[in-house]
């Protein structure tokens, strides 16, 4: 159902570099940027995550209360992706560790201009 969740960017070109190399680390590729909006992802035929600058040119704001989760593979690569956001500038917003009465196992963080994300592993991979 999903083909691609988008956040907004005040500073573009930061915005960019920063999921360019945290993308890379979870082993996604960029698939197309323009001078507005750029996306990452394994192929155009499964969800992407996208950042933009706003289309009616206004400040891009943080969504209070929402987030994008992404699904990796291992314990070890929620750890490792998460360390990687912080070490590119994001802010911590909970450690990795076990969830929701073992529901799941992530760590969240928040990207450069606010955006928070979750890199997990759902209960049956941990």
């Amino acid at each position: 159902m999903i083909g691609y969740i988008t956040l907004g960017t005040n500073d573009f070109d930061r915005a960019v570099n920063f999921y360019d190399e945290l993308m890379s680390h979870l082993g996604e590729k960029r698939l197309w940027a323009t001078d507005s909006m750029a996306a990452w992802g394994s192929s155009r035929d499964v969800p992407a995550l996208c950042i933009a600058k706003p289309f009616n040119e206004g400040d891009a704001t943080i969504s209070n209360g929402g987030m994008v989760a992404l699904k990796v593979s291992s314990k070890e690569q929620v750890d490792s992706a998460h360390a990687k956001a912080i070490s590119l500038g994001g802010l911590n917003e909970g450690d990795p560790g076990a969830r929701g009465n073992g529901g799941f196992y992530g760590g969240y963080f928040r990207d450069l201009d606010g955006n928070k994300l979750n890199v997990y592993i759902p209960a049956t991979s941990a």
